[in-house]
């Protein structure tokens, strides 16, 4: 796991990665629930980089602290109503994608 913020550039690499990927998990009316955030830290679990999609407007600021504080994740970007997210496995086989410096 990474202690520290992504620096721009690996928030950059980490959106390059996210382009081609659709949304794993989507949160719908009901806002952020105990499952949406299960199936949030499952999908970062099984993939690390994944994208999350609200049915509302845009993200709000609320919405994103929640969601990094609840699943230790960063967030990568925001576009619109898409959130991209990123957890680097703890153990070092299982690690799929591999920041740059």
């Amino acid at each position: 796991m990474i202690n520290s913020k992504l620096t721009g550039y690996q928030r950059k690499f980490l959106r390059s990665q996210a382009h081609h990927l659709k949304p794993l998990v989507f949160v719908g009316k009901n806002e952020l629930t105990d499952g949406v955030l299960h199936s949030i830290n499952q999908s970062l679990d099984s993939h690390e980089l994944i994208k999350v999609k609200f049915q509302a407007g845009k993200v709000d600021e609320a919405y994103k602290d929640s969601i990094v504080k609840k699943t230790n994740c960063h967030i990568a970007g925001s576009i619109g109503k898409v959130l991209i997210l990123f957890r680097q496995n703890k153990d070092k086989d299982k690690q799929k994608i591999e920041l740059p410096k």
